[in-house]
C-alpha cells in the first residue's frame, strides 16, 4: 500500500450515473439550494464512526487546535503521515498508540485501495519481524489530513450526552419508548451507524462546525470560531466530499460536494468569488443546509422502496417469514445495501452477485443457519439470538451488536463486537479484533472453514491470509474506564472442531486459507485418529450380522439424540429442499446441500440431496 502522495486515492467518489430514486423530503429542498439535493455520505458514518463514546480529546475544542497546528507544520498538510499523527495524538492529545493507530488505520479501511495494493500492504506486513520495522511500515502510509480532521470529529456521532445516559435516549423525541431490556438501554444511543436520518440530523446540527474545521487558521477567532468574513477554498472543500455528495435537478448522476461546486451557477449562489478563490463562510452554510435532503440510496428509503425478497419457510412450525430489502440494482457503490431480519429457524444461502460489495445488516434473527458465500463491503449483526453465520470475505469490517448465542465465520478486514454475549467468532483478520464496552463470555477462535470460491473473493476485495490477528484483540473502553479482559476468551484447542459448509460450488480452493494454526491443526488431526481407532475397533470386533444390526442401531439412536440435544437436527432439516420458491425468481442463484463428513460440525448421516436455497 505504499503510494506516493499524488497517487493517493480520493475518499469522495467520481461521479456515478445511476437510475436515481425519487428523492425523499418536500421539493422545496431542492428548488431553494437552487436546483441541486445533497445528502449525507453513508460509508463514513457506517464504517468509519466507532460505536463507542470518542475520547474527550476528540472534541471540537481540540480539533480546531489541531487544524491549525498541521497547517503550521511541515509533513502534515495537506497529506498527514503516522509518525505525524501519532505525534499529535500521543504527544497533543494524550491518546494511547493502539487508539491513535486504530482511528488512522480505520479511515484508511475507507480509502477504497485497489485489491492489488492492500494484498501488496499485507504482505509488506507480514514481512515485519519487529515492532520497530512495523513501525517503519506504518510510517509509509498517509492520508488527506482535512478529510481525516472530518473524519476525527464524526466520531462524535455516538456521543452519549449525561441527559441520553440517564434516560436512554436523546430527549425530546416523539419516539420515545421503553427499552425492552437493560442491553437496549444502554446501547439504543449507539445504534446510529446505519440510521440515514441520525446522518442527516449530524450534519445539519453540526455543518458550521465542519466547515469551520476547513478554514484557515488566521481566518478563525482567539476561540477557534469562524469570524464573520471567514472563506473556505475550493480545494479545502474537497475535504467535505467525505461526507457530501448529491445530484442537479434530480437528476441520475451522482457527484461529490466539492464537482458541484465546480459550476458556475452554484458558484455564484454559495457565496463564491473568483477573486479569492473561496467561499464565504455563511453563505455557503447556507446554500449546504438548504440542499440538505436525506440520503435516497440510506435504509430507510431500502426499507421503503427497495426491491422485496420473500424467503419460503422451510421447517414447519416456523411462524414468521423473513423480511428482506435490497436497493443493489440502482444504489452506487459504497451505498449498496441488503437488509435482512426476522429470520427464523431457517437455512438461508445466497452466493451471487447482487450481494458482491454490499453493506449487509443483518437484524433480529433467530435459530436459523445463514451463509452469504460473496465477497462483501461490510456486515452487521444487530440483535440476533442462537444462530450461526458464514461470511463471504469483508472488505471492511463486520460489526457484531447486542447480540446472544451467535457463532460468526468470516474473513474481514476489521472485526468490531459490542454488548453481546456467549458468542463465538472464527475469524481471519489482518486486524486487531475489537471488544468494544458490553462483551461477556466471548470465545474467539481461527478462522475454519472453506468454500471452493473462497480464495478468489479473498483476491477479489484485496485480504491475504497473513498478517492474522484473530488471537490478538483490542479492547476499547468508554473514557476513565478499564475494559474487563475477563470478556473473552480464546478458544481451547481441545473445543476445535472446523465446519464445513454443505453447499455445492464452483471453485479450486479446497482447503481453509493459509492452513490451522498449529494447536489446533494437532487437535484436528488427534480427533481424526480418534475416528480411526474407533473404526479399526468395531472391525476387529469380528461382529456377525445380527450384532452389526443392533449395534448400527445403537449408535444411530445415540447420533439422533445428540442431534436433537445440540439443534443440529433443526440446520439438518432445513437443508431438505422446500416445496416453494422465491417470489422474485431473477434472484434464485443457489447452492446445491451435500451430505457433511460426520466426523465435523453440522454433520448428515443421510442424504440430503441438491437443495434450492432461493435469496
Amino acid at each position: 500500500m505504499l503510494t506516493p502522495l499524488s497517487d493517493l486515492p480520493d475518499l469522495s467518489p467520481s461521479y456515478f450515473v445511476l437510475p436515481l430514486p425519487p428523492l425523499p423530503g418536500p421539493l422545496t429542498a431542492m428548488d431553494q439550494g437552487g436546483g441541486v439535493a445533497l445528502w449525507p455520505r453513508m460509508e463514513p458514518f457506517l464504517l468509519g464512526a466507532l460505536q463507542v463514546a470518542p475520547p474527550t480529546k476528540l472534541s471540537l475544542h481540540y480539533l480546531r487546535k489541531m487544524a491549525a497546528y498541521v497547517r503550521s507544520r511541515e509533513g502534515c498538510f495537506p497529506m498527514l503521515g503516522w509518525l505525524m499523527w501519532r505525534h499529535i495524538a500521543c504527544g497533543k492529545l494524550q491518546l494511547p498508540e493502539d487508539l491513535a493507530w486504530l482511528y488512522f488505520e480505520t479511515f484508511d479501511l475507507l480509502a477504497g485501495h485497489p485489491a492489488e495494493e492492500r494484498l501488496e500492504w499485507a504482505e509488506n506486513l507480514s514481512q515485519c519481524p519487529s515492532p520497530r520495522e512495523l513501525d517503519r511500515q506504518r510510517s509509509k502510509l498517509c492520508v488527506d489530513t482535512l478529510q481525516f480532521l472530518l473524519f476525527l470529529y464524526i466520531q462524535q456521532l455516538n456521543r452519549v450526552s449525561l441527559r441520553t445516559s440517564l434516560i436512554g435516549e436523546e430527549w425530546p423525541s416523539p419516539r420515545s419508548r421503553s427499552p425492552s431490556s437493560d442491553r437496549e438501554a444502554k446501547t439504543s444511543s449507539q445504534n446510529k451507524n446505519w440510521d440515514d436520518q441520525a446522518h442527516l440530523s449530524f450534519l445539519q446540527t453540526h455543518l458550521c462546525e465542519l466547515l469551520e474545521l476547513l478554514v484557515e487558521p488566521g481566518q478563525l477567532s482567539g476561540s477557534g470560531q469562524a469570524v464573520k468574513d471567514s472563506q473556505v477554498s475550493l480545494e479545502a472543500l474537497q475535504g467535505l466530499s467525505l461526507l457530501l455528495e448529491g445530484s442537479v435537478s434530480r437528476g441520475r448522476t451522482v457527484h461529490p460536494i466539492h464537482k458541484l461546486l465546480s459550476r458556475a451557477p452554484f458558484q455564484t449562489q454559495a457565496g463564491y468569488s473568483k477573486f479569492s478563490r473561496s467561499f464565504s463562510l455563511h453563505p455557503l452554510l447556507a446554500w449546504l443546509r438548504q440542499a440538505l435532503v436525506p440520503n435516497p440510496f440510506g435504509m430507510s428509503t431500502c426499507l421503503r422502496s427497495g426491491k422485496k425478497l420473500a424467503w419460503a419457510q422451510q421447517v414447519e412450525g416456523a411462524m414468521k417469514r423473513a423480511k428482506i430489502a435490497r436497493n443493489t440494482h440502482m444504489a452506487p457503490p459504497g451505498s449498496k445495501m441488503v437488509l435482512m431480519s426476522q429470520v427464523f429457524r431457517q437455512t438461508l444461502a445466497k452466493d451471487s452477485d447482487k450481494l458482491a460489495g454490499a453493506n449487509v445488516k443483518i437484524h433480529r434473527c433467530s435459530d436459523a443457519f445463514i451463509y452469504l458465500l460473496s465477497p462483501l463491503r461490510s456486515v452487521s449483526l444487530d440483535k440476533c439470538r442462537n444462530s450461526t453465520v458464514v461470511l463471504g470475505p469483508i472488505e471492511t469490517s463486520i460489526h457484531i451488536q447486542s447480540c446472544e448465542n451467535v457463532k460468526v465465520v468470516c474473513v474481514a478486514g476489521r472485526l468490531a463486537i459490542g454488548s453481546s454475549s456467549y458468542c463465538t467468532i472464527h475469524a481471519l483478520t489482518p486486524t486487531r479484533p475489537l471488544l468494544l464496552p458490553g462483551n461477556t463470555a466471548l470465545t474467539l477462535g481461527p478462522f475454519h472453514t472453506h468454500y471452493p470460491s473462497l480464495e478468489d473473493h479473498m483476491a477479489s476485495v484485496g485480504l491475504a491470509v497473513v498478517p492474522n490477528a484473530w488471537d490478538q484483540p483490542l479492547l476499547v473502553g468508554v473514557e476513565g474506564t478499564i475494559p474487563d479482559p475477563g470478556s473473552y476468551r480464546l478458544l481451547p484447542p481441545t473445543e476445535f472442531c472446523p465446519l464445513v459448509v454443505p453447499f455445492r460450488m464452483e471453485g479450486d480452493t479446497c482447503e481453509v486459507p493459509g492452513g490451522l494454526p498449529s494447536l489446533y491443526q494437532k487437535a484436528h488431526e488427534e480427533r481424526e485418529k480418534s475416528v480411526q481407532d474407533w473404526q479399526k475397533m468395531v472391525k476387529d470386533a469380528h461382529l456377525n450380522k445380527e450384532q452389526r444390526r443392533q449395534f448400527q442401531a445403537l449408535v444411530e439412536q445415540k447420533f439422533h439424540e445428540w442431534l436433537l440435544e445440540s439443534g443440529h437436527r433443526q440446520e439438518l432439516d432445513s437443508l431438505i429442499p422446500p416445496c416453494i420458491t422465491s417470489q422474485d425468481h431473477s434472484d434464485s442463484d443457489s447452492l446445491e446441500a451435500r451430505t457433511n463428513d460426520t466426523r465435523q460440525e453440522g454433520t448428515s448421516i443421510r442424504e440430503v440431496g441438491q437443495t434450492r436455497l432461493p435469496c
